[in-house]
């Protein structure tokens, strides 16, 4: 199916549907068609606390343009408190079981509670976008968030079909773009790409021969839980709470 067709079988199928939005290019497409089939469709964005500015500036100018609220998701404090005080605010640079740590506190945490409720989610991936995203599927059952189903309308997209439906429709994307960044995540995570680099080789760039996924979507590691893995070096999860 189109992804049109894909979004409105979603909202024609399931009672409470919301969109998953980074505000990167795939956000801006989704929305936009999304929005020609339900008006009142619900938008929620993962604010990390170390986004760059001019997310928030993109966020602001989709309210504006569509006339929709979208429900910003923020972590525990209480957890963040705790794991920048064990470790540091800049803990994600010192190795990769910190950073996934990172990632879970203020990514994956909030989006699994803010999923809750709803019937089915929304995505932006792509095939294309990365090796570990080569075999996402348009519709699947989501083990990761309470088996609600998953839906990823561009997931056949090239990023050149991104990016001409953004031209043909004049929409709004994120100022990054013109900055060569080709994904973006928290400021301190991301940076401009080069030609030749792969689209999400800005991310976590410090990193060698690693998955480039916080764990949102696909496990940031096979051997494991990341907050398993990392709390011993001084946090202890929930449950020590």
């Amino acid at each position: 199916m189109t992804a049109e067709c894909t979004l409105r079988w979603a909202y024609d199928t399931f009672a409470r549907v919301a969109i998953v939005a980074s505000f990167q290019a795939e956000s801006s497409v989704i929305i936009d068609i999304a929005s020609r089939i339900r008006p009142d469709l619900r938008v929620l964005t993962l604010d990390t606390g170390r986004l760059p500015p001019q997310t928030h500036e993109m966020i602001d100018r989709v309210r504006d343009r569509y006339g929709i609220e979208v429900e910003v998701i923020t972590p525990d404090p209480d957890e963040v408190t705790k794991i920048v005080a064990a470790q540091g605010s800049h803990l994600f640079y010192r190795s990769v079981e910190m950073r996934r740590l990172c990632c879970e506190v203020r990514k994956s945490r909030p989006l699994d509670l803010a999923l809750s409720g709803y019937d089915g989610w929304v995505t932006g991936l792509r095939r294309e976008q990365a090796a570990t995203r080569a075999n996402t599927q348009v519709v699947a059952l989501d083990p990761e968030h309470h088996g609600i189903t998953k839906i990823a309308p561009q997931a056949s997209w090239s990023k050149a079909e991104v990016w001409d439906y953004i031209r043909e429709h004049e929409l709004p994307y994120h100022s990054l773009y013109d900055h060569g960044y080709t994904s973006i995540g928290c400021a301190p995570c991301t940076r401009a790409t080069v030609q030749g680099e792969d689209e999400r080789a800005g991310r976590w760039w410090w990193e060698q021969n690693e998955v480039k996924e916080c764990g949102l979507h696909f496990p940031a590691s096979g051997e494991g839980d990341p907050v398993r893995e990392a709390s011993p070096v001084g946090w202890g999860g929930p449950s020590a709470q």
